[in-house]
């Protein structure tokens, strides 16, 4: 019997070369002049002054990173790869969207002072490349697609990314239905404290799509990964990306400047990119504060997010567009009312959480039987007094009436 499973694919809507394997001089200053838009609407200059990423352990899973490419050299550990026996024997994988995701998030640049090149939003990160999907060109596409042993590869990526030593993991993928198997090592993620940053996906002008919905996305709809949308140039939601009550925030993702392998550089578009960002924001707040849990890691994401949309959220762009440094300055305010005697990042209930938050709810169980003993009780107690004040009542009557005789 044949099984439907979801196809899992890199979610970029459209790539195109931009320069060669060995790109002039003008070719660099091209690329890094490129990168201007993000720099700025993500504020890396300013947020660079606190945090680069140092220290940081970024796990991509997608098709594999090229850790030759001079813009990624001496920053990537190439990782196991879940896709083996889908190719021929002797194919090669391509990787060209890993190295791209890798580059947006981690890229060094490179030449004095690195300044040529793509530079990524923590370029003192480490890249872990986790190969979980085939590009769609690969030979082996079809039959990794299809074949059943090949179903839970994303899972098993994220459960060997946490054990390997992951602080933030990218997946800048999607597939339309979950299995049980990615759901549980999500929750083993979170639990490792391990912070997952995933894309909404592109399905937001698709025939047949409504006004107010598209599709859910796996794994950016599973609760406690961080789903992102993408903007465009306005900073309003591309068409393509998904809008759905899964998206957190969002983050440019129209006109993205790249890493390919070997040493080419590409321009694209789609909800992976923004996600590659966010990754990297994560990773500098990682770096700032390393104790800090997945869930204050995605406050802090939200609530500093700019171009907020009316009302404060919605659909699109989730809480707004992520900006780097505001991020960190909201993650220190966080990390100022979390710290206890001993300096850990547990909250300590006695202290309010930032941005006016009275503090954790506190959650009563009901238990049906105690307080019906409990009222019994009550109401024993109750008749129990109600008889004593009476035997007082009488006694004292009889008292005042022996008196009141001898008086007589």
């Amino acid at each position: 019997m044949l099984r439907r499973r979801a196809v899992v694919t890199p979610v970029l809507v459209a790539f195109v070369l931009l320069a060669g394997p060995a790109p002039a001089a003008r070719a660099d200053d091209d690329v890094r002049g490129g990168q201007q838009a993000v720099i700025k609407t993500l504020s890396l200059n300013e947020a660079w002054r606190a945090s680069r990423g140092a220290g940081v352990r970024v796990a991509v899973l997608d098709s594999g990173v090229d850790p030759r490419h001079r813009d990624l050299a001496g920053s990537v550990t190439v990782g196991s790869d879940f896709t083996a026996g889908a190719n021929p024997p002797g194919v090669a994988p391509r990787r060209l969207h890993g190295t791209y995701m890798a580059s947006l998030i981690a890229g060094h640049g490179h030449g004095p002072g690195g300044g040529k090149g793509i530079i990524g939003v923590a370029p003192e990160a480490e890249i872990l490349s986790v190969r979980v999907i085939l590009e769609d060109e690969e030979p082996g596409f079809r039959e990794f697609n299809s074949a059943e042993r090949f179903e839970d590869v994303v899972a098993r990526g994220i459960r060997y990314a946490v054990d390997q030593g992951a602080d933030v993991i990218n997946m800048s993928i999607s597939k339309e239905l979950a299995t049980r198997e990615e759901r549980a090592a999500v929750r083993y993620a979170i639990s490792k404290g391990v912070v997952l940053v995933a894309a909404a996906g592109n399905d937001g002008d698709r025939e047949g799509v409504g006004e107010e919905f598209a599709p859910y996305s796996y794994p950016a709809a599973f609760p406690g990964v961080v789903s992102v949308g993408a903007t465009d140039r306005r900073l309003r939601r591309a068409t393509f990306s998904n809008w759905n009550s899964s998206v957190l925030v969002a983050a440019p993702g129209v006109d993205i400047m790249g890493a390919g392998p070997g040493d080419e550089y590409w321009v694209g578009r789609g909800t992976s990119q923004a996600t590659a960002l966010v990754s990297g924001v994560a990773a500098l707040i990682r770096a700032k504060y390393p104790d800090m849990s997945p869930p204050l890691v995605a406050r802090a994401l939200a609530e500093s997010a700019t171009d907020r949309p009316p009302g404060g959220y919605d659909t699109a762009t989730g809480f707004g567009v992520v900006n780097a440094a505001k991020a960190l300055a909201e993650a220190g305010r966080l990390a100022d009312h979390t710290e206890t005697a001993t300096g850990s990042q547990a909250h300590d209930p006695a202290r309010p959480l930032a941005g006016g938050s009275r503090g954790p709810i506190k959650v009563t169980a009901r238990d049906e039987t105690r307080v019906t003993v409990h009222a019994a009780v009550a109401v024993a107690a109750g008749f129990g007094a109600l008889t004593s004040l009476t035997v007082i009542f009488v006694l004292v009557r009889r008292v005042r009436r022996a008196y009141g005789a001898q008086d007589a």
